[in-house]
């Protein structure tokens, strides 16, 4: 056995347990549950993101908002985005990875919670987010971030009725 394959397998090995932490995004950006929707849809425009984590005044994390969010629950009933605090609109059933849970158990979590981006906690506060497009730039987790973009997706529907 030689050295050069011996280092191929524990590669191999460590890829194929790759964890959360190794793919997730560090740095967040995240809204208060106190603050009023405009102030998170701001964010969201600035950093072009569809979604902010919503953090309690203790740090913990309470929720995500989304930007359905806002105009479902905010726009679409005719309240201001300056009045309207996020802790209204936000969804508060939310899934969490844990920095240690593996990254094909995230991918499953996403697919079965129809979510592309998932929170990562550490004792209920927020340390990082791992996205579908975080698990699909690894070659090595390619298929797992196409099957839970898949389940996802089913059941989606053209305004004609078809299924796309």
């Amino acid at each position: 056995i030689s050295c050069k394959s011996v280092q191929n397998e524990v590669k191999t090995f460590q890829e194929a347990n790759m964890r959360v932490k190794d793919c997730m995004t560090k740095q967040v950006i995240s809204v208060g549950a106190g603050e009023p929707v405009s102030v998170a849809a701001r964010l969201m425009a600035r950093y072009n993101l569809g979604a902010l984590p919503v953090r309690g005044t203790d740090g913990q994390l309470e929720g995500m908002l989304t930007d359905r969010d806002i105009v479902l629950r905010c726009i679409a009933a005719e309240r201001s985005p300056k009045a309207v605090r996020v802790r209204e609109v936000m969804t508060r059933s939310i899934a969490a990875a844990a920095p240690d849970t593996d990254a094909t158990a995230a991918a499953g979590i996403m697919a079965a919670r129809q979510v592309r981006r998932l929170p990562v906690t550490e004792e209920g506060r927020l340390v990082g987010m791992v996205s579908l497009a975080d698990l699909s730039r690894r070659p090595d987790y390619m298929m797992e971030a196409a099957e839970a973009l898949e389940d996802i997706c089913a059941g989606v529907r053209h305004m004609d009725g078809q299924e796309l």
